[in-house]
């Protein structure tokens, strides 16, 4: 059976910039796909980042591409093991130059926050008491 993925496209104004922000999540970057125009991200092995400057972005739409500091064009959320696993990602994330969004969300069986990364794309980190989610 074919294990769907998704690519997550990001237009950013500072390439290395932007890739070492991401590495300094975690996350390493995947030369095979990466250039002086993209930065492949993998996030696990369905989920990859894209990073491409403006030019190259471009290139995929006709659309004007909106300055994410100032006008939200999409909110991505990211799973996490655990609340501390939700902090530690945000805590790498302000660490590496980003800044936190909003105030933590805690419902009990669920928690999360989230942050901006340096282009201001809103990153969602959630965890969720897998037994409540069962019902």
């Amino acid at each position: 059976m074919h294990q769907q993925m998704i690519f997550v496209n990001l237009a950013t104004n500072d390439l290395d910039a932007a890739r070492t922000f991401f590495t300094g999540l975690g996350f390493a970057a995947d030369d095979t796909f990466s250039d002086d125009t993209t930065a492949a991200i993998p996030l696990s092995d369905t989920i990859n980042v894209m990073l491409h400057t403006h030019r190259k972005y471009a290139e995929f739409t006709k659309k004007r591409i909106v300055d994410s500091t100032s006008s939200s064009e999409v909110l991505l959320a990211l799973s996490a093991a655990s609340r501390e696993d939700v902090d530690a990602l945000v805590e790498k994330a302000v660490a590496a130059g980003g800044s936190v969004t909003g105030e933590p969300q805690d419902h009990g069986f669920m928690y999360g926050r989230a942050f901006d990364d340096l282009d201001g794309h809103t990153w969602e980190v959630m965890w969720m008491d897998p037994t409540a989610a069962q019902g």
